[in-house]
């Protein structure tokens, strides 16, 4: 009975969240709060004596100092490109560029390219006011274009190094970093357009319209010639995404012992900082409030109400998500990971296959306990790290493995994953609405790049 208390814990947890927000309609800040601490109630006491609701406000602590600058930051850069005209451009470029049916396509390509070297949370922020604007110009498909950013940029987050979860699979199964980038990208790509096809279903049988995330309303629409340049308009999404990927560069060629070392050293302490993304969105905060005082003659008491407005938003989002982060952690607290784990403890042979499926499995039970798609992949690719699993056991390389697991880490996203609530909230999206698309959008990303890397296995082994 005791073995099996983690999980009646994790039962009640999901009752609380669910039926506060499903069935009473409490706000969802206060729902994940409550489960948290409900939690952290039932859990056991920590091994420092930390009082059990002190912990709850800590994990949610934790999770504001994690996402709440680029939450903050990213909201203000999304209203001021809205209101610039930044994001119409772009958005005109693009359907100029590729026509509108192909519009979806180029929003799924830009979100499966930064989130490379980004993490998803700052690409759906960064790209999120572009799906807006090209629904202004088309008056059609939002819920297929904010869903075409969500499947590109969470494939490649879960198999494409250096995002932390790839990273650390790389490093605990012995693949080369290399070929783990190659694989996974080779993974991901026809996962993500297997995502656009859910997509455009999941917008035919849902007809959602682009609500106002914020009290205010998006302003009227600029002439041509009364928007920003494109190169301007650009400027405060790729400058960030840029100075982020210099550090990655930096840090990857110094561990790897690549390049010229002394001067990539030398380099290393000033890219951390321009490569941070709280200092990249605030310079790029900074190029949008200028572009909007610009094109919009702006006196500076306007362009601070302008402000304000986002920061409502930001903080109403940055709440929630933290909540959600809170409450995954009280989970972990609650020892649901080893629990997990203790169920797949006997397993120590069978064939190469039964080691995909027992990695995908486990990863995907670890990310619905949870909510993390990184702890699902760092602690899955641990615990079977120690069964000691080579090219020879399982007759192809263990690249295949580390796909498989990120594979399952997209698996049963739902209100414990702050990915939902950021696609949630920033989209203007219901519970219900999330639940319904980014839910199976996860689901059916998952099962093809496990079928991807099943196939992948047997016609190109590598063993």
């Amino acid at each position: 009975m005791l073995e099996n208390y983690p999980f009646v814990i994790l039962g009640i947890g999901i009752a609380i969240v669910i039926g506060m927000i499903i069935f009473l309609k409490i706000n969802a800040f206060l729902a994940l709060i409550t489960a948290a601490m409900a939690v952290s109630l039932l859990g056991p006491e920590s091994a420092d004596g930390i009082n059990r609701m002190k912990r709850v406000a800590i994990a949610f602590g934790d999770s504001v100092s994690g996402i709440g600058i680029v939450i903050a930051l990213a909201a203000i850069i999304g209203k001021c490109m809205m209101d610039s005209g930044a994001a119409d451009r772009i958005v005109r470029t693009f359907l100029r560029a590729l026509g509108e049916k192909n519009a979806s396509v180029a929003l799924m390509g830009s979100g499966f390219v930064l989130a490379v070297p980004v993490f998803f949370d700052t690409v759906f922020y960064l790209l999120i006011p572009l799906a807006r604007s090209l629904y202004r110009s088309t008056q059609r498909n939002y819920l297929m274009y904010i869903m075409a950013i969500a499947a590109g940029g969470a494939i490649t987050h879960t198999l494409v190094p250096p995002t932390p979860g790839p990273l650390a699979m790389a490093e605990y199964l012995g693949v080369d970093l290399g070929k783990m980038i190659f694989v996974g990208t080779l993974v991901a790509l026809p996962a993500a357009f297997v995502g656009i096809l859910y997509a455009k279903f999941a917008n035919h049988l849902m007809n959602i319209p682009m609500r106002d995330v914020a009290e205010h309303k998006d302003p009227d629409p600029l002439a041509d010639h009364e928007l920003p340049s494109l190169i301007v308009s650009l400027c405060p999404i790729v400058l960030p995404v840029l100075m982020i990927t210099a550090n990655t560069l930096v840090n990857s060629l110094v561990d790897a012992k690549i390049g010229p070392q002394s001067l990539l050293t030398s380099l290393s302490p000033y890219t951390s900082i321009i490569g941070d993304a709280n200092f990249a969105l605030l310079v790029a905060t900074a190029i949008s409030l200028i572009i909007l005082l610009r094109q919009r003659g702006l006196t500076l008491l306007q362009l601070s109400a302008t402000v304000e407005q986002a920061l409502m938003s930001g903080g109403v989002i940055i709440l929630i998500t933290a909540g959600g982060g809170a409450f995954g952690k009280m989970l972990t607290v609650a020892q649901i990971g080893p629990a997990i784990q203790a169920m797949f403890s006997t397993e120590s042979g069978g064939t190469g296959m039964s080691f995909l499926f027992l990695g995908f499995g486990i990863a995907a039970l670890l990310k619905v306990a949870q909510g993390s798609s990184t702890v699902a992949m760092i602690t899955t690719s641990a615990m079977l790290a120690t069964m000691n699993i080579n090219s020879e056991l399982l007759g192809f390389d263990p690249v295949y493995l580390a796909t498989a697991i990120g594979a399952g880490s997209l698996i049963g996203s739902w209100m414990n994953d702050s990915g939902f609530w950021i696609f949630c909230k920033m989209s203007g999206l219901t519970e219900e609405e999330a639940l319904k698309s980014w839910t199976p959008l996860l689901f059916v990303l998952g099962c093809t790049s496990m079928a991807t890397t099943i196939l992948l296995s047997i016609v190109w082994p590598m063993s």
